[in-house]
């Protein structure tokens, strides 16, 4: 099997969630393969930083301001990418959050950004592109951003429906195979679950700071790049054939 990118050059990919972490990563790869990147985030400034740095590669990032809870948000960023950038071929559902809470005694507001973010906006960026490439007859791939929480449930703290959101997407990844199927379509569909990466996340989870390098460096992790590279991988691959899941967890990991 020859792996090659060069079939995606000059096309446009979408990244969600693209101001950090695992979507900042796959967003500079993308552009290093000479694709033209929109980056969604509501950080919109470090996007914009990110595609300064990365003016001289092969392909060029478009920062795009974007709140994935918000369905009017998201429609007006895909007609802006529409108008500015033309068809999407590629589109990476990365954007997601985990926030504390359990069921006993969650907010509900808790539970609502991350279902809004983590399924709603999924499926809202899915359901846009996935319209354009058929109406434009174009044999793409979406790409989500999953977990391995969306495969098993771990006993990790205050992350039960963090947890449900996950598996809502494993779902989700395999019931658009299923259309896409039933349609005759030639469109991919694969769904990414890492195991722990060194991002934001952490931070973002508890409302605290970030992990220092000691805590991080306690148990095996994996780095944003290493997530990357598994997208690069799932694209790279001939038109023929499909990786429907990729896990990807540090050496070491015992989750």
């Amino acid at each position: 099997m020859v792996l090659s990118m060069t079939r995606w050059s000059g096309k446009v990919a979408v990244v969600t969630g693209a101001s950090a972490g695992c979507g900042s990563a796959i967003a500079e790869h993308l552009v290093k393969y000479g694709l033209r990147v929109a980056g969604l985030a509501r950080r919109v400034e470090r996007v914009e930083e990110l595609a300064e740095k990365l003016k001289t590669q092969k392909g060029k990032l478009v920062a795009v301001k974007c709140d994935m809870t918000n369905e009017e948000n998201i429609l007006e960023a895909f007609k802006f990418i529409r108008e500015e950038l033309g068809t999407v071929h590629i589109l990476i559902n990365n954007a997601g959050l985990g926030l504390d809470s359990t069921l006993f005694d969650g907010e509900t507001e808790t539970w609502k950004t991350m279902l809004d973010t983590n399924v709603l906006g999924l499926c809202i960026a899915t359901r846009e592109v996935v319209r354009e490439m058929i109406a434009e007859n174009i044999n793409g791939h979406i790409i989500h951003i999953n977990s391995i929480v969306g495969h098993k449930v771990v006993n990790f703290p205050k992350s039960s429906v963090y947890t449900a959101t996950k598996f809502a997407v494993t779902g989700l990844a395999e019931a658009l195979r299923f259309e896409i199927n039933e349609l005759n379509l030639k469109m991919k569909i694969t769904s990414v679950s890492p195991g722990a990466v060194a991002t934001e996340f952490f931070s973002v989870k508890t409302g605290g700071a970030m992990p220092s390098n000691s805590e991080l460096n306690f148990f095996p992790i994996l780095k944003a790049e290493d997530v990357a590279n598994a997208v690069i991988y799932a694209l790279s691959t001939p038109p023929h054939v499909q990786v429907s899941e990729i896990t990807i967890q540090a050496v070491g990991e015992k989750v």
